[in-house]
């Protein structure tokens, strides 16, 4: 099998099979990172006895086979994938059942990348300059990766990465297996959740508080307004003076001004009668404490998207019984 496609690769096996054929499935279940070169190969000099590894180096069957496998593409930076992981397995618990097998792909090349687009999208010092940037590389490497998932043995693939979602269409254009979207779970989960408008005789409003590259690409508000929100996104003013600014207060390590400008940009929101506010950025997710009276008032929607995998993933492993 050649693993040419991720630069970090974790891979999640709890079930077991006692043939001797195939040596990937007759181990114990585990999880193990793969770190390979710039190429996506493993280097010679690096080479491991790990039996797990060499067997995956040369196998050319899907690493997972459980009719559950979940593929999780990697998108913005490690931590907001270890997160997303963390959620799974948490929420796992709560619903008293077994975390599913999953396949993790994360490229630090394309982390970088999407991070520069978001961020630099959100800059005082490039909003105002014309954007040359091709995005065709980005979206290769996106469905090169969900190919690589497909052919490991994942029946589902998500990306808890927004920023992501803005080419999801085209990164999963002819995808063999079920893919879940972001936007789509959240929307159905308030969808129904039976919420009703804080004015009478007004539409049910949702704010979506995003980067300007997430705002921009739109599926939050479309998803939002198929499932028939209507949805309210900071004004001009709030982006320039309150939204911009705490992410360049981010990137300057200056926590307490990010949040007291984030504080800002939720309080213009819910004054405009929403019933909640989607934070839809990775940046902006962990800038309030958690006790934060304000963050009541919040979704995160990495949360319903591991809700919507885990329910996948129950349904998937009924069928396959």
């Amino acid at each position: 099998m050649s693993l040419n496609c991720p630069s970090y690769l974790l891979v999640r096996q709890r079930t077991l099979c006692y043939k001797r054929l195939n040596p990937v499935r007759a181990m114990p279940p585990s999880s193990v990172i793969l770190h390979t070169d710039e190429s996506g190969q493993f280097p010679e000099s690096r080479k491991t006895c790990n039996p797990l590894i060499a067997s995956l180096s040369s196998y050319d069957g899907p690493l997972l086979s459980a009719p559950n496998t979940v593929g999780i593409l990697g998108g913005l930076s490690v931590d907001s994938t270890l997160n997303f992981l963390r959620k799974l397995v948490h929420l796992s618990k709560e619903n008293k059942a077994k975390c599913m097998p999953f396949v993790v792909c994360s490229d630090p090349v394309l982390n970088r990348e999407l991070s520069y687009l978001e961020r630099s999208s959100s800059s005082l010092c490039s909003r105002n300059e014309p954007s040359q940037s091709d995005h065709t590389c980005i979206v290769e490497n996106l469905r090169s990766k969900r190919v690589f998932l497909e052919k490991s043995g994942a029946h589902c693939i998500v990306m808890p990465c927004h920023i992501s979602h803005s080419w999801h269409d085209e990164v999963f254009k002819g995808c063999s297996v079920h893919s879940l979207h972001m936007a789509e779970c959240v929307a159905r989960e308030l969808k129904e959740a039976g919420l009703k408008p804080l004015e009478a005789g007004s539409p049910l409003r949702i704010g979506v508080l995003a980067t300007d590259a997430t705002l921009k690409a739109g599926f939050y508000q479309e998803k939002l307004q198929i499932e028939g929100f209507e949805v309210v996104m900071p004004d001009k003013a709030t982006m320039e003076h309150a939204v911009i600014p705490a992410i360049d207060a981010l990137n300057r390590k200056d926590m307490e001004g990010a949040r007291n400008l984030l504080r800002i940009a939720l309080q213009v929101l819910l004054v405009r009668a929403v019933n909640t506010v989607i934070i839809a950025s990775d940046d902006m997710r962990d800038v309030l404490p958690r006790d934060d009276p304000l963050l009541k008032k919040c979704i995160d929607p990495m949360d319903a998207l591991a809700r919507s995998t885990i329910k996948w993933a129950q349904q998937a492993a009924e069928e396959g019984t």
